[in-house]
């Protein structure tokens, strides 16, 4: 054997995990997984004796249903942003673990859908984590089937949606603003101000820095490619969000960081926030709704609509269509007692300027 080869059949797959890349060793393409480490070619003799155990094995003439979904877990067919891989790859190793046991050619047969939908009856007390766990599911096996070639067809598409998402009278007003200004540190309470003043969703917030704020002829604005969109949004820079911008500490690029001043995971500004907006007594058991970082965006939207963006634009911008947009603006501007009936007056000629 040469000095880098696998031992024949060994099947490896890289994996990037949150302590760094590792490697899962199994005994073949969709036999045992009896290995996994830091090491490309592993050495040890524990590696081999490992092997040597697995082997014994018989070799099933199937792909298994934990292979097909290591396989798409290495694929392209992953999603791109962060946050959402993490989340892919938890309910996909949930799947795994749940037919391990089970060829991948069972999802061919009808009666798999009932089986899935009995696996996801666990988070039935969750709606949004019930149709998840179906939407990963789905997408794996369509991978299979349409990309991978490693089955004929599937009965495990287009489950019913429980969880019903429209969030167009969740925002964040005045009141709620200084609840958390209250009791929340600086650091915390500049990510809700960030969010409030920009519309930007958590992942584009942790990394705005002073690169992307430019100067225009009648003040500043922010230049960035959005992390999800794909897109170049321009924002104007609101009176608030101009104080931020100005109090920031000099020799600090982002914007936004933690208390060491070091950078902030996306899911680090949304857990801290949470923190303290229950600390301020926003608990969802007292709101009756669960108020989240992403939901500044329609406080921004009010925002921005005042700072002489289009409906058009700003519905482009926050991934909406032009009628949501305007539901949740003028939502805003009724419940917040620091918009005046000149914002309804501005959102009224901008619906007739979109239609």
């Amino acid at each position: 054997m040469a000095r880098f080869d696998l031992p024949t059949g060994v099947h490896r797959v890289k994996r990037l995990t949150k302590t760094g890349i590792k490697f899962h060793f199994y005994g073949w393409r969709g036999g045992p997984k009896f290995w996994e480490g830091t090491e490309r070619h592993p050495t040890a003799p524990e590696f081999f004796a490992a092997l040597a155990a697995a082997i014994e094995t018989p070799k099933p003439s199937d792909y298994m249903t934990p292979q097909m979904v290591d396989d798409f877990l290495s694929s392209a067919e992953m999603p791109k942003g962060e946050r959402t891989r993490q989340d892919y790859r938890l309910w996909a190793l949930r799947f795994a673990q749940a037919f391990k046991d089970d060829p991948a050619r069972l999802f061919e047969e009808p009666e798999s859908r009932g089986e899935v939908n009995e696996w996801r009856k666990q988070w039935a007390h969750s709606p949004r984590q019930y149709d998840y766990a179906g939407t990963v599911v789905t997408r794996i096996l369509n991978w299979a089937w349409k990309d991978a070639g490693k089955l004929r067809a599937h009965y495990c598409g287009d489950f019913r949606k429980v969880y019903e998402a429209d969030r167009a009278e969740i925002v964040w007003t005045p009141d709620h603003r200084e609840k958390v200004y209250a009791v929340a540190p600086p650091w915390v309470s500049r990510i809700l101000t960030a969010g409030c003043e920009t519309g930007l969703r958590p992942a584009d917030l942790v990394t705005l820095s002073r690169g992307q704020i430019e100067a225009t002829s009648t003040g500043r604005r922010i230049r960035i490619r959005t992390n999800k969109r794909k897109r170049t949004a321009y924002i104007p820079v609101t009176p608030t969000m101009s104080a931020l911008l100005d109090a920031t500490a000099d020799g600090q690029f982002l914007i936004l960081t933690n208390p060491k001043g070091t950078p902030l995971a996306a899911r680090a500004a949304s857990d801290a926030l949470r923190y303290w907006r229950n600390k301020a007594g926003l608990t969802p058991e007292a709101l009756g709704y669960d108020l989240r970082l992403q939901d500044t965006r329609g406080t921004a939207a009010t925002r921005l609509l005042n700072s002489g963006l289009s409906l058009g634009e700003i519905a482009s911008f926050m991934g909406w269509s032009v009628r949501y947009a305007a539901a949740v603006i003028e939502h805003y501007a009724r419940v917040s007692p620091d918009e005046s009936d000149a914002i309804l007056v501005k959102l009224a000629q901008a619906k007739g300027g979109a239609s």
